[in-house]
């Protein structure tokens, strides 16, 4: 990436969640193995004609099985070993709908569609990079936009703004590694998300620092230096990435890893986020949510749930 940037060469990167599988190649080179619909960049033309999806049902975690692992780390938070934890898990899908026609039919800012693995259609930009600053936008509290006052509701939850605070203090100091001038923008912000099942209400913030002049000969470093992605691992980040992989006990993959384009000068890319895997024929859901000490297991449970949908009116 660094040798790229320095050449001022376009290309494309794709980060799983450990840094274990990259896949980083020069634009111009890049095939049907990926495809991508992002602000601005495109490799693809839709489909002639578009299904309908008639089939969508959902195989969870139990409730059990998940509270083994939220109490696992309810202890870890009270041991002061973490005090903010992203905890996802698989749920089982039944579709009459193929990865890449979901693809193709949702609507998302980011969509990715690794040809047999997984599609992606994140809400969630990871940063960005425009004439020499950067920009991050960690998004933290869904609600169902359905429920009478949700806006005011998800606004006003105190468990919800000190999780938000966490998450922006992180990618605040994340920021800080790379970057000069760290400040935050704009402060809990709602997005309307349409999707199969239900309307949601996200919340996001804008964090931007000022980079060097000779920036993009370190673009690796930059993007590498803020991985894994605050908003989907937690704080402190080292050892709440220890956790995760002992209460989780399944492999995220690319699960909220990163995807993005640098062309030349500025950069996009997205946490890849709402995601449906393909393993051995099986498709997979993988989601969940942020766990604090003031977190409830039967309403952490429904809102890894309520992610489970795909954005197709």
């Amino acid at each position: 990436m660094n040798d790229l940037g320095k050449q001022g060469e376009p290309f494309v990167f794709l980060i799983d969640f450990l840094g274990q599988k990259p896949k980083i190649f020069p634009l111009k080179e890049s095939s049907g193995e990926i495809l991508w619909h992002i602000p601005d960049f495109s490799n693809v033309v839709r489909f002639q004609t578009e299904p309908s999806q008639k089939i969508w049902n959902t195989n969870p975690v139990s409730f059990e099985k998940y509270k083994t692992g939220f109490d696992q780390i309810q202890q870890h938070i009270n041991n002061g070993d973490t005090y903010l934890l992203n905890f996802t898990q698989p749920t089982l899908i039944e579709t009459n709908l193929s990865l890449e026609e979901i693809f193709h039919l949702s609507s998302a800012p980011y969509k990715i569609y690794l040809k047999n693995q997984f599609v992606c259609f994140s809400p969630e930009t990871f940063v960005k990079i425009d004439n020499g600053k950067i920009y991050s936008f960690p998004m933290k509290g869904t609600i169902d936009a359905g429920i009478d006052n949700a806006e005011e509701l998800i606004l006003k939850d105190t468990k919800e703004v000190a999780e938000h605070n966490t998450i922006v203090d992180l990618i605040r100091n994340d920021l800080s590694l790379i970057s000069e001038n760290v400040k935050v923008e704009k402060f809990r912000y709602l997005s309307h998300i349409q999707t199969n099942q239900k309307n949601l209400w996200q919340v996001s913030s804008k964090i931007s620092g000022d980079l060097p002049d000779d920036f993009a000969k370190k673009i690796g470093d930059i993007i590498f230096a803020m991985l894994p992605a605050g908003s989907i691992s937690g704080a402190p980040k080292k050892k709440t990435l220890e956790i995760i992989e002992k209460s989780e006990n399944y492999d995220r993959g690319y699960y909220t890893g990163i995807f993005g384009i640098f062309d030349g000068k500025n950069l996009d890319s997205c946490v890849l986020i709402r995601y449906i895997e393909n393993q051995n024929g099986q498709l997979i859901y993988k989601s969940g949510g942020g766990i604090t000490f003031m977190s409830e297991a039967e309403k952490e449970y429904e809102e890894m749930l309520k992610k489970v949908y795909v954005p197709i009116a």
